[in-house]
């Protein structure tokens, strides 16, 4: 099977996610996108500093949606990549950062991203209009799928290798949504052209969408785009009540 057939199919499939794992100190809810959909993601938080004081605050909320190496049951290995790393060395985010895990042999099913950020929204003091989603890989993916799914939810996105199989035809439901696409020229897991052709079709929707094409990057070019400050100050000047 072609690499590009396999992650056509990868894009249309919708995974049924259960996982018993909770996270340290966190308890959470059997997150029902639907009747027929029950999906349970630990995840990673963290609070930005000021939250406890600050009772009258909303603050932004990132979520990161790691790629296929770090599915399991053992959150650690969140922070092998993203937000997660840069958390655990140090960097503060003047955000809530949330950082599910899928169950090992699954992808990330739109329904249950959604429903997991709506119970975030629900427990934690969230600003609705600075809502942002991310994520590598089979996360970049996800990504997509994700704010196809629920085009109003989002402020921004950050798709890193990622792409779209057939749904490339549903791009108009994002068609307003700040976007900024990251790949490498030499990706030899996810083909460059899935974002390059999800750049085109935005960019003739007049969607305000940013594509940065490392030329020497393979599959890893998240480090890179992570560690740049520019990145996530564009992010934090998105917000939904602007599109």
């Amino acid at each position: 099977m072609s690499r590009l057939l396999l992650r056509t199919l990868l894009s249309l499939v919708f995974a049924y996610q259960s996982v018993q794992a909770e996270t340290p100190a966190q308890s959470h809810d059997d997150y029902t996108a639907d009747v027929t959909i029950k999906v349970h993601y630990p995840y990673l938080l963290s609070l930005p500093e000021g939250y406890a004081t600050d009772a009258g605050k909303k603050w932004p909320l990132i979520l990161f949606l790691h790629g296929a190496g770090e599915r399991g049951d053992n959150l650690e290995l969140l922070k092998k990549h993203g937000p997660p790393k840069l958390i655990a060395a140090g960097q503060k985010f003047p955000a809530v950062v949330v950082s599910p895990q899928v169950a090992p042999h699954n992808i990330w099913n739109p329904h249950g991203v959604k429903a997991l950020t709506d119970e975030i929204m629900r427990k934690y003091r969230i600003d609705a209009d600075r809502v942002y989603l991310t994520g590598i890989s089979m996360g970049g993916f996800g990504t997509w799928e994700t704010a196809m799914e629920y085009p109003e939810l989002w402020a921004a996105i950050i798709p890193i290798c990622g792409g779209v199989g057939v749904r490339f035809v549903m791009a108009e439901r994002i068609k307003s949504i700040p976007e900024w696409i990251f790949h490498g020229a030499k990706d030899p897991v996810v083909d460059p052209a899935f974002s390059k052709r999800m750049n085109d079709i935005l960019t003739k929707m007049g969607t305000p969408v940013k594509f940065t094409l490392y030329p020497e990057a393979q599959h890893d070019c998240w480090t890179v785009t992570y560690d740049n400050p520019e990145v996530w100050k564009w992010l934090f000047e998105q917000k939904r009540s602007a599109h």
